[in-house]
């Protein structure tokens, strides 16, 4: 059975930081491209974040420089950093892992999410 669950999430005021994690089993976690996005009410979903099987890297444009994805084959975990946090960052953040390499953004395996609230 294939369980994506992600940790960390809460409430930050603006400018803070908040480290997401999201735990993998029932894959083998190296073989995986992974992903993060976010979902705020009423809006659709965006992709934040993604890393290869490497550690080569893409990043939303409103996320740049201030959020960091990276993964741990070890822990079969991967991170999102995020830093200078902003009220328009409010989101639900989930994971999403895609075999081999990330083709679209509905296939694979999803985390149920975690909530970030970011406000003063």
């Amino acid at each position: 059975q294939v369980q994506l669950v992600e940790s960390g999430g809460g409430l930050v005021q603006p400018g803070g930081s908040l480290r997401l994690s999201c735990t993998t089993s029932g894959i083998i976690f190296s073989f995986y491209a992974m992903g993060w996005y976010r979902q705020a009410p009423g809006k659709q979903r965006e992709l934040v974040a993604t890393i290869t099987r490497g550690t080569s890297t893409t990043y939303a444009d409103s996320v740049k420089g201030r959020f960091t994805i990276s993964r741990d084959n070890a822990k079969n975990t991967v991170y999102l950093q995020m830093t200078s946090l902003k009220s328009e960052d409010t989101a639900v953040y989930s994971c999403n892992a895609q075999l081999d390499t990330m083709r679209d953004q509905i296939s694979g395996y999803w985390g149920q999410g975690t909530q970030v609230t970011v406000s003063s």
